[in-house]
């Protein structure tokens, strides 16, 4: 990841001081460079994010054409963004102290997220990709800290007082951001609702972008694999296998493509099993699921390499998904009483966690 340009605006709510920056952050502090990394690797990685497409008349896709022509300067369009920000946020009755990081970069989406050592940081500092501008609302927390002092006669004093703008740390989720690439002006974004001026609103996809707001691959993902769940159930398959079956098969196809075809899912899943195939199918056609399945390889990657099941005995039991449909290492049994029972095979030691 190579960070292009960063800036940083403050919207203190509590003091009531509103700092526009005017010139962008020195990334040669190590510390500015590392929390600017880790927000934007969190951003370009976050499985929440929901996809959109800006309206023909939104007025901010025509400012990002704009700069990423090279039309219009990094400072003053973060600015315009924060005024428009700030402005919404104003209008709230209770208003949380947030600043706004804005960040020009180039990454690669298939990162993930995770602690960095600083030669980490330094390496994703320089890396190249798909371009992308971040914007990341960071609402600050109260905290509480020392604080060192005097008495009127001299002496060192101490106490503890609360502090009202820590920004979150880069561990954290930030539960208000959007995310445009260059080339194709793609939207992902996460925000979560707000009231301003006794309307619930999401300001970020609604009111700063102007874009339709849709599922998160996540989303679609856990849509498929509930449905799936639920026609094996209701039909007499093994549930857990089946799952298993469509987290393998989603996580191979994506790696190929983004777009899988639900009806083709259905037919791999249930291939033994007709009458679940017929009614996985009715269930694309009638909506449950769409018919396209997108599902971003990062998020392939990362939520269908492995699957739990928990029995009504309350034993865990997490496997890799490739193993489900693999009697090598794991075999489900349905005994003649209705039961289940499930043989672990080829183990070589095993480790208490």
């Amino acid at each position: 990841m190579r960070i292009n340009n960063a800036i940083l605006h403050v919207f203190d709510f509590v003091s009531c001081v509103n700092v526009f920056a005017q010139v962008e952050m020195d990334l040669g502090d190590k510390t500015a460079k590392r929390y600017v990394t880790s927000q934007a690797r969190k951003a370009v990685s976050n499985l929440e994010s929901h996809r959109g497409t800006f309206a023909e008349n939104s007025l901010f896709a025509e400012e990002l054409r704009a700069y990423f022509r090279g039309e219009r300067d990094f400072v003053g369009l973060s600015q315009q963004i924060g005024e428009f920000l700030l402005g919404e946020l104003s209008r709230m009755e209770k208003t949380p102290s947030c600043d706004l990081l804005v960040v020009d970069f180039e990454g690669d989406v298939e990162q993930t997220v995770g602690p960095m050592t600083d030669e980490e940081a330094e390496a994703a500092f320089k890396a190249e990709g798909q371009r992308y501008l971040a914007v990341l609302l960071l609402e600050s927390r109260p905290a509480y800290m020392h604080e060192v002092g005097a008495t009127d006669f001299g002496d060192t004093a101490t106490t503890v007082s609360r502090h009202h703008a820590i920004l979150p740390n880069p561990s954290q989720k930030v539960a208000s951001f959007a995310l445009i690439e260059a080339d194709s002006l793609a939207v992902r974004f996460c925000d979560k609702e707000r009231e301003i001026a006794g309307e619930k609103r999401l300001i970020i996809p609604e009111g700063l972008l102007q874009c339709s707001i849709e599922a998160s691959s996540k989303e679609v993902f856990e849509a498929v694999a509930t449905v799936v769940e639920e026609v094996a159930e209701e039909y007499g398959a093994n549930s857990a296998v089946a799952v298993a079956k469509a987290k393998s098969y989603v996580a191979e196809r994506a790696g190929e493509e983004e777009r899988i075809d639900a009806a083709e899912l259905g037919r791999e899943v249930f291939a033994d099993e007709p009458v679940c195939q017929e009614h996985f199918a009715r269930a694309v056609n009638e909506g449950t699921i769409p018919e396209q399945v997108v599902v971003e390889k990062a998020v392939a990657k990362r939520v269908a390499k492995s699957h739990k099941i928990r029995t009504d005995t309350g034993i865990e039991l997490t496997f890799p998904v490739e193993y489900g449909e693999n009697p090598e290492f794991i075999e489900f049994f349905s005994t003649p009483d209705g039961r289940i029972e499930i043989a672990l095979k080829n183990i070589g030691s095993i480790e208490n966690r």
